[in-house]
């Protein structure tokens, strides 16, 4: 399961993100915003929207419900939640207002701890998944802030799993296999997996038995699975282990794009109760998980990863309409308005911009190319190109656009064997 496959290192070493991505017009930065404050381009926000879209399906399928939850909070919120004693130096500072002090957030399993604690719950509750793809902010340092992968606002997919102990093993299980399903559907796989443990000198919370109790089950998790992990001492957050889900970039630096997490820390921080069976009051346990971590570091990988030639269903445009001369440029104009129609993204590539080959070698990282010739213009039908080089007999406008619709939706799908995988 998850092999690193055929893509290694060297072939990824001449894609680094900052450059491409504002090749392709993805991101860029001003110093008046800010280092590390990087803003979306119209092209970087439809990768952006089109991730976000497929990891909000995948939860609902799943059973999460998603929230939203204020990107603010109270100092006393960090200090129960531990953030303020353990990770203070990773915060900005805090703002005075109205004679209390509030904070941006460095996480958001705080929040959702309140907003499982605003209404009783019952074991019949559990689990209860909650989601959200929320803002968080870290007070990195200048030198190590980098495109897209070290910011200073971040976008997280992150959830928070609340469950009884007998649950944990299969909910973070689930997270795990969920981790592996968005990983195929992007066209990716991990580097390696690491189970992430305290180490000597961290700022940890002092819970022996917890800490041994929430490795066994991660332990549990990682061997149910069949992964192959290391163990890596120093890397745990302050509240518990975690498995990490570890990517590599073309110079082979390692990053952690996904995680699990097992916490007892804040539930009894917070005072978290559910009712059992027993109509006694419990305390659930929290698993943390993020699928696809942040958005601002899984679409650098992807961009690197890729080299820009995303899967059909990430790429900004998904078809380029490219009429042979000016007289199809309305039949081209037509089928990109159809496009739309069925919800596919695509742009004609207008004589104006050069020869035929000219616009082909253009549009080389476009999934789809559909041309209209004379004949086709005639017929109703488009020759579609695939990226990989292929090209296929015209067929009707309707057909292909239908097939080619299917097999976005389906992300890793191809109906034609090997369209636009990178």
């Amino acid at each position: 399961m998850w092999s690193r496959g055929s893509r290694d290192c060297e072939e990824t070493a001449v894609h680094d993100h900052r450059r491409l991505g504002r090749e392709l017009d993805l991101f860029d930065t001003d110093p008046l915003i800010g280092a590390g404050l990087p803003y979306w381009l119209p092209d970087g926000a439809v990768v952006r929207h089109a991730l976000e879209e497929y990891i909000r399906g995948e939860e609902r399928r799943a059973g999460y419900r998603h929230v939203y939850s204020p990107v603010l909070g109270k100092r006393e919120l960090y200090e129960i939640s531990g953030h303020w004693s353990h990770y203070s130096d990773d915060m900005f500072p805090p703002m005075d207002l109205g004679g209390e002090q509030v904070v941006l957030r460095p996480s958001l399993c705080p929040h959702h701890a309140l907003i499982y604690r605003s209404r009783g719950r019952s074991y019949r509750d559990l689990p209860l998944r909650m989601a959200e793809l929320g803002g968080m902010y870290r007070a990195e340092l200048s030198g190590v802030l980098g495109g897209l992968t070290r910011v200073r606002a971040i976008q997280l997919n992150d959830a928070h799993i609340f469950c009884t102990i007998d649950q944990v093993a299969d909910e973070a299980a689930e997270a795990l296999a969920m981790i592996g399903r968005a990983y195929e559907a992007m066209g990716i796989v991990p580097a390696r997996h690491r189970l992430s443990l305290p180490g000597p000198g961290g700022k940890y919370v002092a819970a022996p038995e917890l800490w041994d109790r929430s490795t066994a089950l991660l332990t549990e998790v990682l061997e149910r699975a069949g992964l192959e992990y290391e163990r890596a001492e120093g890397e745990a957050a302050f509240y518990g282990p975690k498995i990490d889900v570890q990517v590599a970039d073309g110079a082979g630096r390692e990053s952690t794009l996904s995680t699990v997490q097992v916490d007892f820390h804040q539930p009894e921080q917070f005072g978290l109760e559910y009712v059992g069976r027993d109509g006694g009051r419990h305390r659930p346990v929290m698993v943390h998980r993020s699928i696809i971590g942040s958005v601002e570091r899984a679409v650098a990988y992807l961009v690197e990863w890729h080299g820009g030639a995303f899967p059909a269903w990430l790429a900004p445009r998904q078809i380029a309409v490219l009429p042979v001369s000016d007289t199809e440029l309305p039949v081209a104009e037509a089928v990109v308005r159809r496009c739309a129609e069925l919800g596919l993204r695509a742009e004609v590539a207008d004589p104006v911009r050069g020869s035929l080959g000219a616009r082909v070698r253009e549009a080389r990282l476009v999934p789809y190319q559909a041309v209209v010739g004379p004949k086709e213009a005639a017929n109703g039908e488009v020759a579609l190109r695939l990226r990989d080089g292929r090209r296929l007999d015209p067929l009707p406008v309707d057909e292909a656009l239908s097939r080619i619709a299917a097999s976005v939706g389906a992300c890793c799908t191809d109906l034609w064997d090997s369209h636009g995988g990178s």
